[in-house]
């Protein structure tokens, strides 16, 4: 609020004040003239005066209104008798005033006589004040509530003078607790952005050679992969200011606000250079422009436009470096990505093995763990986890130590807090019939029974009936090893495992089976259709792909499918998804009418136990083994 406007915010209340005070202090509405005693009591012998109020040697006389009507209006103004405005009904109500003499013991006898109504008041001290209290307590009250109506007017147009400002926050580098030491298990990408770094703290050392640093860094990776994090570490390395906003921050239901607030952050950029601004999910403003269903979006398409020349425009701005993240980068509009403006890409990919320890190294500097934990060990027990799942972990696990009041993390804390994470909470509680818990034990057996017989399967960690989420039992295992490529022959084996519970139960009950292995059939009829028709598996189809797949058409993408391919295709397509389907079911049918004793034992275990572990689940298998040599 400024000088001017609050001197007429003060001058509008000053008016106000004066008005109601001057009608506070107006008084009711009546005229009071003083007359004689001896004209009082000539009206009394007439029975004109209809009551007094006797105070301290004075009366006030209050004459009858049909008697004293005319006089009183002529005492207005004789000279118009109504007065300005006046009328016979509003005018004022007549009263006299009379001084009383000494020693009339007769007045109270003929006002008596005359039937007039007598009230003796007794005077008040302190009633000037307590009138003048009463009139500006209340008027004090409404101008205080104007004052604050008025000030709560300017701040909502000076919010609506302000909706095209950006809303970034800035941070300064000693308000910055991150840095590179935070981040671990992403070196390669880590080192891309060092790089930025040394260029905002030593640049001379690049332009005497001519280089120019990128302009634009674009972060991109799956959720929780550390996009955000490195992007705090390097505002807390680099010790210049940094700029953090939200894609969806410029985005507004008025065409040309998003646009606003881009020319506002990159103004408040080049006041604060040398600078950096991090912009969150930059999908949100950067998808292809005229593209999806109904064509494009105006008011993205402006701000979109309006980011992209501030980036590399005729303006240059050499000290303002951007850092953007996504994990759409299919999405975003090829001029955004092109160099100038997002030079540098970086992928960040989820840590392997090694990674994924010094991440929980990092983590776990303020845990206290137990002597049994082995962060190595643990590693290898949780693949594709990301940094953010890493970090949720042992909190977990620190939660459940808190709660069963232990001194320190256990390794037994832990391995429940990855199912907790991976499958949700037990469901303890959940009634079972008994032919529900045996079909769930036969079920999971199947499947670790299948994992361990495959020599291109993966490892058993974990058997559990023990109900969680939507699932009645798990089965969990992890990787040999932290290849990065699915073979054929892994593929394979993992259709044969998903149809192990299935079989396991059609070995048992026959052909009474039941719906508890719909999703694996899902997700083996999947895998076995993407290696048919995308990943040129089938000798029969041959190296080829076979239709292209879906896109989202409000994503910012075309309508997608596109059927290449005739029916006659199609037909030998779903023939050969068939026949990998029923040529797996028949080997796992195979291994598990092979090994029923091991199925058997492992069920019967389950349904004692609930849940077993690796070391217990190679210890019934041994036992079964030597079971068969004695016999």
């Amino acid at each position: 609020m400024n000088k001017n406007q609050s001197i007429g915010i003060y001058l509008l209340v000053g008016v106000f004040l004066i008005a109601a005070l001057s009608l506070a202090f107006k008084g009711p509405n009546t005229s009071t003239s003083e007359i004689s005693y001896t004209q009082f009591l000539n009206k009394v012998q007439m029975g004109s005066i209809e009551s007094v109020r006797i105070s301290k040697g004075s009366l006030t006389a209050i004459p009858k209104e049909s008697n004293a009507k005319k006089e009183d209006l002529n005492q207005i103004n004789p000279n118009n008798p109504l007065g300005f405005g006046a009328t016979a009904q509003n005018a004022p109500k007549a009263q006299f005033k009379v001084q009383i003499p000494d020693g009339d013991k007769d007045l109270y006898e003929l006002l008596k006589s005359k039937s007039v109504e007598i009230e003796v008041s007794k005077p008040q001290e302190g009633s000037l004040a307590s009138t003048i209290g009463s009139a500006i307590i209340p008027v004090i009250f409404v101008a205080l509530l104007i004052i604050f109506i008025l000030k709560s007017i300017q701040q909502t147009g000076s919010s609506a003078l302000n909706f095209g400002k950006s809303r970034a926050k800035m941070l300064m580098d000693d308000k910055i607790k991150l840095t590179f030491k935070d981040v671990a298990g992403i070196d390669e990408e880590r080192q891309e952005l060092e790089e930025i770094v040394d260029f905002l703290k030593n640049s001379e050392k690049y332009t005497k050679l001519g280089a120019k640093i990128p302009k634009g860094v674009l972060l991109v990776g799956a959720p929780g992969t550390g996009k955000t994090l490195m992007a705090k570490a390097v505002a807390g390395e680099a010790g210049v200011p940094f700029f953090l906003i939200s894609g969806s921050d410029f985005v507004e239901m008025f065409v040309g606000v998003g646009a606003s607030r881009v020319r506002d952050l990159f103004e408040q950029a080049k006041k604060h250079q040398p600078c950096m601004i991090f912009i969150d999910e930059i999908d949100a403003v950067g998808r292809q422009r005229g593209a999806g269903m109904g064509g494009g979006h105006d008011e993205r398409e402006q701000t979109l436009n309006q980011l992209l020349v501030e980036m590399d425009g005729f303006d240059e701005t050499t000290n303002i470096i951007v850092i953007a993240a996504t994990n759409r980068p299919d999405i975003l509009d090829s001029a955004l990505l092109r160099p100038g403006r997002f030079d540098r890409q970086i992928y960040v990919n989820e840590p392997d093995v090694k990674g994924r320890e010094e991440i929980l190294q990092v983590h776990a500097k303020n845990k206290k763990l137990g002597t049994d934990v082995d962060l190595k060990v643990l590693a290898k027990r949780v693949p594709g986890f990301t940094g953010a799942d890493l970090k949720n972990l042992l909190n977990e696990a620190a939660l459940l130590a808190a709660r069963n009041n232990a001194e320190s993390i256990s390794m037994n804390d832990i391995d429940k807090s990855i199912d907790r994470v991976i499958a949700g909470i037990e469901k303890k509680s959940t009634v079972l019939t008994q032919e529900d818990k045996e079909r769930t034990s036969y079920h999971e057996a199947g499947h670790a029974v299948i994992l361990k017989m495959l020599e291109d399967c993966e490892e058993v960690q974990k058997i559990s009936i023990i109900p969680r989420g939507r699932a009645l039992g798990l089965t969990w295992y992890t990787p040999k090893d932290d290849s990065k490529h699915q073979t054929k022959r892994k593929l394979l084996a993992h259709i044969t495992d998903l149809l192990g519970g299935r079989v396991a139960e059609e070995l048992i009950y026959g052909d009474n089976i039941s719906t508890g292995a719909s999703n694996d059939m899902q997700r083996a009829t999947k895998l076995a259709r993407n290696m048919v028709s995308q990943w040129g598996m089938s000798e029969k189809m041959g190296n080829m792909t076979y239709g292209q797949p879906n896109e989202h058409v409000f994503m910012g993408r075309d309508f997608g499918q596109t059927k290449d391919y005739s029916e006659q295709v199609a037909y030998e397509l779903d023939k050969e998804v068939k026949r990998i389907i029923d040529e797996k079911y028949a080997l796992a049918k195979d291994i598990l009418i092979k090994n029923r004793d091991i199925l058997d034992e492992l069920a019967m275990s389950l349904l004692e136990n609930e849940s077993i572990n690796a070391e217990e689940f190679d210890e019934i298998i041994e036992k079964v083994k030597q079971r068969r040599q004695n016999a």
